[in-house]
């Protein structure tokens, strides 16, 4: 989503305005916090400054096509991304849009039975 064409960390960091990527390679690497925590601030946010009565949530199914068996989640299995059986995970993401923004909110990665 930045405006770097490359997206490494030092085209990151700039773009932050850090001279070196090191703060942004602490948050990606050792930085601990609590993912489902950040949701649960990010939808409050949104309710608080994007919330309006006739907002809508979005769902979207998404499959990511995958070349090898490491994936987590990841199969033969029907994606609309690709219209056919292909080897790929997919990803369910939510959305809230308003006349104020837009914005994600959630995410879940769909997990196979086996």
């Amino acid at each position: 989503m930045a405006r770097v064409e490359r997206k490494n960390g030092w085209q990151l960091a700039e773009e932050l305005g850090d001279e070196t990527p090191t703060n942004l390679q602490h948050f990606i690497a050792r930085a601990e916090w609590d993912a489902d925590l950040v949701r649960d601030d990010l939808q409050a946010y949104v309710v608080e400054q994007l919330g309006e009565p006739d907002g809508v949530l979005i769902v979207d199914e998404t499959g990511f096509l995958k070349r090898g068996v490491k994936s987590v989640g990841g199969k033969r299995q029907y994606s609309g991304t690709a219209g056919r059986i292909e080897n790929c995970q997919i990803g369910v993401f939510l959305a809230y849009r308003s006349s104020r923004g837009s914005a994600f909110m959630d995410r879940a990665l769909y997990l196979p039975q086996e």
